[in-house]
Parts: C-alpha cells; sequence; structure tokens
C-alpha cells in the first residue's frame, strides 16, 4: 500500500504541474487580453518577482498533484463506504488546497474570496464526483452484463 501511494504520489507532481500550467493558459486566454498570465499578480509582489512566483507556484501545484494522486488510494479503502471515502478525499483535498489557494492569491483575502472559492472547489469536486459514479455504474452495469452472458453457456 505504501508503495503505491509513493507511485501515485509521484505521478500526481508532474501531473498537478500540467493541470496548474492549463490553468493558467485558460485563465489568460479568458482574462489576458492577449497576454499570459502566469500567476496572480499580488503573488508576484509578494514574492519579490514573477519567476520566483512562478517557481512556488509550480511547486505547490505539484504538490496538490501528490496528494491527489497518494489521496486516490482511499476509493481502495475495502472497510468504508462511499460516503465515508467521499468524505475523507474532499477532506485530504480540500484543506491543503484552501491554504495553498490563500497563499497564492488564487482566491480574494477576505471572507466572502474564501467561501466563492470553497463554494466553486465544492462544486467542480461535485461534478467530478457525479461524473465518475455515473461512468463507473455503468462499467459494473456491462460487466455485469458480460458475467451473466458467460454464466447462460
Amino acid at each position: 500500500m505504501k508503495k503505491t501511494m509513493l507511485k501515485r504520489g509521484a505521478l500526481g507532481f508532474p501531473l498537478g504541474i500540467a493541470i496548474g500550467y492549463l490553468i493558467t493558459v485558460g485563465l489568460s486566454l479568458a482574462f489576458g487580453q492577449g497576454y499570459y498570465t502566469a500567476c496572480a499578480p499580488e503573488l508576484i509582489e509578494a514574492a519579490g518577482s514573477e519567476i520566483r512566483a512562478v517557481v512556488v507556484q509550480t511547486f505547490l501545484c505539484g504538490f496538490l498533484g501528490t496528494i491527489s494522486g497518494a489521496g486516490s488510494l482511499i476509493w481502495e479503502v475495502e472497510e468504508w463506504n462511499l460516503v465515508q471515502k467521499t468524505v475523507v478525499f474532499f477532506l485530504v483535498l480540500s484543506v491543503p488546497m484552501a491554504f495553498i489557494a490563500y497563499f497564492m492569491h488564487w482566491m480574494e483575502h477576505s471572507v466572502s474570496g474564501i467561501l466563492g472559492y470553497f463554494a466553486i472547489f465544492a462544486g467542480i469536486f461535485v461534478m467530478d464526483w457525479i461524473i465518475q459514479y455515473i461512468v463507473n455504474r455503468r462499467n459494473v452495469e456491462k460487466m455485469n452484463a458480460r458475467l451473466k452472458g458467460n454464466q447462460a453457456r
């Protein structure tokens, strides 16, 4: 289990960086007015330079990927029901994400900014969960149908 967690965490690091980069490209396309915005201007100011801010953001995106990758093992704990797995995974992901998002200035530093960010995060989590649930349910139904077909022979 520990070896699998380390492997998934290690794979999660570059995936987190890639996802973070793709998000900056998407946000730049949507709001950059023709320019690429690597990170929040407030982070650049706090870091003292754009390159320092980008390095910090890159590392923290990788760290989030590591948490997500290693945390994915939660879904394989057979003793827990779906609600327990969902709550634990949500907490494992949302707590570090909230601190990092605040530090990186991905949210406004106010109560409304924090609540708004959390609402968006929770909404994305719920949508992702529902999509994965539907896909996995269909896969199980297909496997069961194949098993029934093999048993009839």
